[in-house]
């Protein structure tokens, strides 16, 4: 019995260290991010599918591996904010025709449109070129990519939800709602309240600083506006049937994470000259 105890407290205890490893391994990533998934089960079941929590438990755990618990946690809030935004009026985008498919639960192309700029700045942060200003360049890509996606997500769906009238961004026309590239105010409002809350929420928890937020705002709506071009423009039209949602969700964050990256070099190159 006392021998079973001791087990039992032991292998908390190496729990509990794997959580707190810093910097984090592979190993406490996976094995904290288990855990985080595990107790979070329902929740991930109400928006993503079998596939799509599979594909979010692999960036959960490239996110926790790169930047740590905070950076996880700031993903969390980008989905529970985006699933909640793709619920609203659920009923109503039904009737409409221009609700999410499967009542909102994403799958793993939708996972991938969403965090493949976000992945590739983790992955660039861990087995990329050394120094603390290229790990805060990472960072600061990550954290955009998220609020570019997040403040698309909840234009659409709260401009599907609540908007009067919907503009086709390259004309300026009428158009139904859920058209590709098109705009309302109501969404267009939405979309840029939740990039600066998701920025801010970078902010108190430590993933960038003040001016880094302003950047990753900006940036995600330029990135959002060109995404609109696209769609109007380009997606899914003669001679680009390949371009579907999730491959201009992929071009939609790039251009967000880049810019964001960017804007940052050109105000440190700006300081230095000011400073010379």
């Amino acid at each position: 019995m006392i021998q079973d105890q001791e087990l039992g407290l032991g292998l908390v205890d190496h729990a509990i260290q794997l959580f707190k490893t810093s910097p984090p391994t592979w190993r406490s990533a996976l094995f904290s991010n288990l855990v985080i998934f595990i107790i979070g089960s329902p929740l991930l079941v109400s928006g993503l599918c079998f596939d799509g929590i599979v594909a979010a438990f692999l960036l959960g755990s490239l996110t926790w591996r790169a930047f740590g618990p905070s950076a996880l946690f700031l993903v969390a809030t980008f989905f529970v904010i985006g699933t909640a935004a793709t619920k609203v009026k659920m009923v109503q985008k039904e009737a409409q025709g221009v609700a999410e498919k499967r009542k909102g639960r994403r799958g793993p192309g939708s996972v991938i449109g969403s965090s493949a700029a976000g992945c590739v700045c983790a992955f660039l942060s861990i087995y990329g070129v050394n120094g603390r200003a290229f790990y805060q360049l990472c960072k600061l890509g990550f954290v955009a990519s998220f609020c570019t996606k997040l403040s698309d997500t909840v234009s659409s769906e709260i401009g599907k939800a609540y908007g009067n009238t919907a503009y086709l961004v390259t004309t300026f026309k009428v158009v139904p709602k859920g058209t590709e590239g098109a705009v309302s105010a109501e969404g267009t409002f939405a979309g840029f309240l939740a990039s600066i809350f998701l920025a801010c929420t970078a902010v108190l928890i430590g993933e960038i600083n003040v001016p880094e937020a302003v950047i990753c705002v900006v940036a995600s709506q330029i990135a959002n506006l060109g995404e609109s071009f696209i769609g109007a423009a380009l997606q899914e039209k003669e001679g680009f049937q390949w371009l579907n949602n999730d491959i201009v969700n992929v071009i939609n964050i790039s251009i967000g994470s880049s810019l964001a990256v960017l804007m940052q070099q050109l105000m440190l190159q700006s300081s230095k000259q000011s400073s010379l």
